[in-house]
């Protein structure tokens, strides 16, 4: 006999939410941003089911990289032909692609299989503080008080 819940996914009720990127460390925001995708912030949180919400983050090229991590961190990316090891540092990847730099923060946190690629999809990142989903009435999330 089973008395914990398990949700199934017709059952999910899914909000959306935009949380500004400005003047928040990347890691702290990529770390909230993963468990409200994931579903963990909520009571039916179940591991095989994606129960998470939807996010869009606005300002995503004022995010805060702390220490030297403008200069030191390293990401690298390989274009499978030899000697295709291409590497560039967290400053430039900022300034070039700032929504690309957090969606890789982001889904770098979240499961890696079919059931992380679906909770990477309910995620949008803007540069700038406009967006395009006003039509699904997002909620403002402070982050400030989670993290």
């Amino acid at each position: 006999m089973r008395t914990t819940y398990m949700a199934k996914p017709g059952e999910i009720d899914r909000k959306w939410y935009v949380v500004d990127a400005t003047d928040v460390p990347m890691g702290r925001l990529s770390t909230v941003v993963a468990s409200i995708l994931r579903g963990k912030n909520k009571p039916v949180f179940t591991p095989n089911v994606d129960t998470g919400d939807n996010v869009i983050i606005i300002n995503a090229s004022k995010v805060a990289l702390t220490g030297k991590k403008a200069e030191t961190k390293i990401y690298y990316h390989h274009t499978a032909y030899a000697g295709g090891l291409k590497e560039r540092t967290a400053g430039d990847f900022l300034a070039k692609e700032p929504t690309k730099l957090i969606e890789t923060s982001v889904k770098g946190m979240l499961p890696h299989n079919s059931l992380g690629h679906k909770m990477g999809l309910k995620l949008h990142v803007y540069a700038g503080a406009e967006h395009t989903q006003q039509a699904q009435k997002p909620e403002v999330l402070d982050i400030t008080n989670l993290i």
